[in-house]
């Protein structure tokens, strides 16, 4: 069933965001060469804990970290460990936090250091514009089929491939609500987006085959072909005065 929130239910979950926002920034800041996994993520929970909120991906289906920690071909799920990032690694960070009884979920993309490939630098590019791309679409009158058609579109015009195992989510007081937010156009445009409805748009982007497979640590999802592969996602709130990004 889908909820539509009010005004000071949204407010809520930007008092949330904002506190995922501060987080994600400071992994983007610390993400160095010579860094563990383990190191940032204690970073992430530490934050999270001083701002009084709740890693709220710790303990999620048995996830046992404060943020899904993914590399190269990783696509999503990463388990932080003791893994040291090296120069030109492509990292993305996805996390969420509970405040008040209130979620936000948020992730970005980063490339480590200095040494960049063309590739990769396009790859998280295509990423980040895909999303915001999709979020333009994501007002009251729209069909959930306008967001997914608008990253599908650019991403696929520029080379690459969105996956499809893993889509967006309606989010409110559980992490993940109706509807299904897909990155492609299925056999039908979706539902009506009205005024209150609270997604998570999260396009992930291949450098090659979107196809997927899941490790043995039973999380993380990596591409079939090892192709390096790109994550952003922000929580949205349809407004009146069309879609708010939440976690910026």
């Amino acid at each position: 069933m889908i909820e539509l929130k009010l005004p000071e239910e949204i407010e809520k979950m930007r008092k949330s965001a904002k506190i995922l926002k501060g987080m994600l920034d400071l992994l983007k800041e610390n993400a160095q060469v010579g860094i563990t996994e383990k190191e940032l993520d204690k970073m992430a929970e530490e934050f999270v804990v001083s701002k009084g909120g709740i890693p709220a991906c710790k303990g999620y289906g048995g996830f046992p970290a404060t943020v899904c920690i993914s590399i190269n071909d990783e696509v999503v799920h990463g388990i932080p460990d003791n893994r040291r990032l090296k120069e030109g690694d492509i990292v993305s960070f996805d996390s969420c936090v509970l405040l008040d009884g209130w979620y936000s979920d948020s992730a970005i993309t980063v490339i480590v250091g200095k040494e960049k490939n063309e590739k990769d630098k396009k790859l998280v590019e295509v990423t980040k514009k895909a999303l915001y791309l999709g979020i333009e679409q994501a007002k009251a009158g729209n069909r959930l089929g306008d967001v997914s058609f608008a990253i599908q579109h650019y991403v696929e015009s520029n080379g690459f491939s969105i996956v499809r195992d893993y889509g967006g989510h309606g989010i409110g007081r559980h992490l993940h609500e109706d509807p299904l937010v897909p990155n492609f156009v299925g056999e039908n445009k979706g539902i009506l987006l009205k005024e209150g409805l609270c997604i998570a748009i999260e396009p992930m982007v291949c450098a090659g085959k979107y196809d997927l497979y899941t490790a043995k640590d039973g999380w993380t999802a990596k591409t079939k072909d090892h192709s390096n592969a790109a994550h952003f996602e922000h929580t949205v709130a349809i407004t009146k005065n069309g879609p708010e990004i939440l976690t910026t």
